[in-house]
């Protein structure tokens, strides 16, 4: 309660306990000012004594003389408040804010008599505080659980406040940054662990303004509090004037005028200008308002500076903030307006106090962990636990089953917009099955779902990962895909399954009897089946590996020999130099689970097979070196393996390989294996039929597909297969060409029966409520429709203009993708068909696992997690990536249109 009057830039001093009060320069007793503040004191005892009745009456008196002060008005709002017995709980934080009042009048009492008696300072102070602390308690009891421990709470803190100030006073006031660090310590650390439970004042007056409007206009706390009086502030305020004015007094001989370095936030956004000889003003940088600064040797606060940028006085500011922060200000609430200025208890020269949120620290844990495949028990592990809290004290660690729901939330929240995305696609979803093994012997089928979106590009997403007992059964691949279409939706959308896990007839015939059942078949689903080809040209090269695999055992044996050894290396290096072998190769052992290093460990040794037979006759040591014989047929593996090299790292080299674009690698293993002329040497003989059976049955699966693919590249369209097919079949070419192009026109024909909706000129564009009035429309005119189709019988179909139409030229890249989309409107059907068979993929594998001989296995730690948390790990992660470029993308989008 503070009923004090206020003046402009003047000073008031009591003197003896007289209602009398001078002026700065001590000039004549101003009548006005000795009535008001008589007056006052008078309305203060009675408060005081809890007389409100006659504190009232005063303040009324008062009223009469300041009939417009602020300040006035507000205090007979608390002794009315007083009066009536605190009615209400919620408006007690008005009461406890006023009290601080009473501690202020102490304070400055205290100062007007020199300073006489430490003791009865803090004496004043603790009384001041029980009133305080009891106020507190009995608002906690109607709404805190536990009212002893927030009187306890403050307690301690004002004891120790206390305590300080009066202990720096007795001490004469020796170092006043002192001070002010030891009272900053006390608030920090009794509020932040004790739960904070109490609020510094600067939150409390900036709540108590927006939820009880008792408290009068920012402009009496902003202009009459500090300005004009500076007795009633908040303890930031009063630290500060500690150090600023030094209320110690020392003599000038034993204390130097020199001011603090100001760190306060608001210098960011003020600076401080002289107007007369004894008055200086701090002027927004913004707006170019000024503020009361100092006047004479007296120095305001910094709260009214830090309340104008705060409290979104400052238009200027607000309009250059726009929807943006700017560092050092208090951001934007909800409702667009500002919101409370931030706690600030560490001050640094260039950035603000950004408060501690508790709730955002868990899910960018489970982020983190989902993005780089940390273990789920890190969160207990002892390093990581003291790492987090030494970094921040306040924060409640987290077990292993609370980050493990995290993530499955996490998964869950991404799980819905994904979903949203793939309901709108226009065209159908081709899955990839990629079969994982464990330790535990249990299978984890990985399935990524292919798509073209509504803007022509492929999409891939891991839309599951099914943990299957038994992944040899007949059956698990069924199931698998039967969850994935079921958790999808995707009943009706899918178009192909390639997997890359060997799956007899039994289980083939089961997943075509699931998918006749969930899913329309195309062309009685001849396309709807087909082996991971990365997958089958390692099983190739493996062939081909096991054939030599006894000169194999003799070139690594001799590569090891020259590698382990730096003489034997360098010795090496020195006959390679005199025979002058012109190899530029380095020689390197092979990883066996890769079978391309296998290769370019065979490549590298039959360049440098002279120097191996030359370091045979010089070196004793150096055994079991090939033989002439052995490099010859090290060269036939190189021949044979050369175009299973080539295949599989275009493979890897692509992010999308499709069925177009891998029939010319196909054409080119075909092409190599029959040309291989009949060898006296049995080891080749044996070779190439093995290589030319292989071939020819991976042609007889996938030809189709392969080829309607390249049907639809508008370079070749059925010109490259007429052509190539009569390399591949000779004489009977005529009757594989007659099967693609019957499939070709089956499969146009089905399209073309589609629902009107799902033809690509609307669908991508999202518009169906469009499209429905339309088909309404359009079904009203059947007998239009009759009438052409009686007088259009002539004209050719979209497939057959497609057909004859002339090639486009090959010298340079193309985006077929991108070529269909220009020309949808021309071929609405064919570029829906084109757009669903270009989606078809050839791998189930990653670029850096096309070249693997075994099977992945999922490592030990995710193996004994439960099936939901992995799958939910591995997929989050998947979204999450495509997520973070996506918003990049946009991002670029954005500058790109504001430089436009």
């Amino acid at each position: 309660m503070d009923a004090r009057d206020s003046t402009s830039n003047r000073d008031v001093s009591s003197s003896g306990g007289s209602g009398t009060t001078t002026g700065v320069g001590g000039g004549e007793e101003d009548p006005i000012l000795s009535v008001t503040a008589t007056l006052a004191k008078d309305a203060w005892l009675h408060f005081n004594s809890r007389r409100f009745n006659e504190c009232l009456e005063v303040l009324y008196q008062l009223k009469q003389k300041k009939e417009d002060d602020p300040k006035v008005l507000h205090n007979i709002a608390i002794a009315e408040y007083s009066r009536d017995g605190y009615p209400d709980p919620k408006k007690l934080l008005e009461v406890l804010n006023n009290i601080e009042v009473l501690h202020n009048i102490a304070i400055a009492e205290y100062s007007r008599d020199g300073y006489p008696d430490p003791k009865k300072l803090l004496e004043v102070l603790n009384n001041i505080e029980v009133l305080r602390n009891i106020a507190i308690a009995e608002y906690s009891r109607d709404g805190y659980p536990d009212p002893k421990k927030l009187l306890e709470v403050l307690n301690n803190i004002e004891v120790l406040h206390n305590i300080a100030i009066a202990e720096y006073s007795r001490d004469g006031y020796p170092d006043p940054k002192k001070l002010l660090e030891v009272l900053n310590n006390i608030e920090i650390a009794t509020l932040e662990e004790n739960n904070q439970l109490m609020t510094p004042p600067e939150n409390q007056m900036a709540t108590l303004e927006d939820n009880n409007h008792l408290i009068t206009t920012p402009e009496y706390q902003l202009a009459t509090l500090e300005e004009n009086n500076q007795l009633i502030t908040t303890p930031e305020y009063q630290m500060e004037t500690f150090e600023e004015n030094n209320h110690s007094m020392p003599a000038p001989e034993t204390q130097p005028n020199k001011r603090r370095k100001r760190k306060s936030m608001v210098w960011e956004h003020f600076t401080i200008e002289t107007v007369s000889a004894d008055s200086r003003r701090a002027f927004c940088k913004q707006c170019k308002q000024s503020f009361a600064y100092s006047t004479g040797s007296k120095v305001a606060g910094t709260s009214h500076l830090k309340r104008h940028i705060a409290k979104g006085t400052c238009l200027a500011l607000l309009r250059n903030q726009g929807n943006q922060q700017t560092p050092g200000t208090p951001g934007m609430n909800g409702n667009g307006s500002m919101s409370d200025p931030p706690r600030r208890h560490y001050r640094s020269h260039s950035s603000a106090y950004i408060s501690f949120d508790s709730d955002r620290c868990r899910p960018e844990i489970a982020r983190m962990m989902i993005i780089h495949d940390y273990p789920l028990h890190m969160v207990e592990h002892s390093g990581f636990v003291t790492f987090l809290k030494t970094l921040e004290p306040r924060f409640d660690m987290v077990s292993f089953n609370i980050v493990q729901g995290d993530c499955v939330s996490s998964y869950l929240r991404e799980k819905q917009n994904v979903m949203k995305f793939i309901e709108g696609l226009p065209g159908r979803v081709c899955l990839t099955l990629d079969v994982w093994t464990s330790s535990q012997s249990l299978g984890y089928v990985f399935i990524t779902g292919h798509f073209i979106d509504g803007y022509w590009k492929p999409q891939r997403r891991i839309l599951n990962v099914v943990m299957e007992p038994n992944p040899n059964s007949d059956a698990a691949l069924s199931h698998a895909v039967a969850t994935c279409l079921s958790d999808w939706s995707l009943e009706g959308k899918l178009f192909s399954i390639t997997f890359n896990h060997p799956v007899g007839e039994p289980g083939l015939q089961n997943l075509r009897s699931l998918l006749s059942v969930k899913n329309p078949l195309i062309i009685n689903g001849q396309l709807i089946l087909g082996n991971c080809s990365a997958r089958t040209l390692s099983n190739f090269a493996k062939e081909v590996l096991w054939a030599g695999r006894e000169i194999i055992k003799k070139v690594r044996y001799s590569v090891k020999y020259v590698k382990t050894s730096e003489f034997h290396e360098q010795k090496f290096l020195e006959l390679k130099e005199q025979l002058q072998v012109p190899s530029e190769k380095d020689l390197s052992l092979d990883n066996q689970a890769q079978w391309n290093t296998t290769y370019q460990m065979l490549v590298a040794a039959s360049e440098l097979k002279e120097v191996f037979s030359c370091l045979d006759t010089s070196d004793p040591d150096y055994k079991e070196a090939p033989s002439m014989e052995d490099w010859k047929r090290v060269d036939i593996l190189c021949t044979y393996l050369k175009p299973l090299f080539d295949a599989a790292n275009f493979l890897a080299s692509r992010t999308n390989p499709n069925q177009k674009t891998f029939f010319h690698e196909v054409w080119k293993m075909h092409e190599l294996y029959h040309s291989i002329t009949s060898h006296g040497d049995p080891f080749v003989i044996s070779l190439a039929e093995i290589m030319q059976e292989k071939i020819d049955k991976y042609l007889k699966e996938c030809i189709l597909s392969l080829a309607i693919a390249v049907v639809l590249d508008p370079r070749f369209r059925m010109k490259l297969i007429e052509f190539s097919f009569v390399k591949f079949y000779g004489k009977e070419a005529s009757k594989y060409i007659k099967i693609v192009d019957d499939a070709l026109h089956e499969l146009f024909l089905e399209y073309a029966a589609l629902p009107f909706p799902l033809t690509p000129a609307h669908a991508e564009d999202g518009n169906f409520e469009n499209m429905k009035t339309e088909e309404i429309s359009y079904n009203e005119l059947t007998d239009f429709d009759a009438y052409v189709e009686t007088t259009s019988q002539n004209k050719k179909s979209e497939l057959e203009q497609y057909l004859e139409e002339s090639l486009l030229p090959r010298f340079q890249e193309m985006d077929v993708l991108k070529w269909w989309e220009e020309n949808k409107l021309q071929y609405p059907v064919l570029s829906t068909m084109a757009r669903d068979i270009l989606t078809m993929q050839v791998s189930t594998a990653d670029p850096d696992s096309v070249f693997d001989t075994e099977i992945k296995e999922l490592d030990e730690y995710r193996s004994s997690l439960r099936p939901e948390t992995v799958e939910a790990l591995v997929c989050a992660k998947d979204w999450l990536q495509y997520r973070s470029a996506t918003e990049v993308s946009n991002a670029l989008v954005k500058v790109e249109d504001l430089r436009s």
